[in-house]
């Protein structure tokens, strides 16, 4: 598996806004590509950082999804709230544990 870090900066006013953007946009469109498993976002209010993470089955699912068309759409809903340009870094997932309990 494959997990992709998107890192924001926005006004700490525009979390909220981001976050449903990320909820009712991204999600849908991610769950259209091939490879996805899922994603989170998450922040540090107060200092207007967040992460959104994708996992994907794997780096080339990642690298197709990174360059296609929808990615870029979904990418340029967010511009009005970025306060400095996103950026991204992948890593392998080498452990995973989950408590589904």
């Amino acid at each position: 598996m494959f997990a992709r870090f998107t890192i924001i900066h926005t006004k700490t006013d525009k979390i909220d806004e981001a976050a449903r953007l990320f909820k009712e946009s991204v999600v849908p469109a991610f769950k259209t590509q091939k490879g996805f498993n899922a994603a989170y976002f998450i922040s540090e209010r107060e200092a207007g950082k967040s992460i959104c993470i994708s996992i994907w089955d794997s780096e080339e699912d990642a690298v197709c999804n990174e360059r296609s068309e929808l990615y870029q759409d979904q990418l340029i809903k967010f511009m009005d709230l970025f306060t400095d340009p996103p950026y991204r870094e992948g890593y392998e997932v080498i452990v995973q544990s989950l408590n589904m309990d």
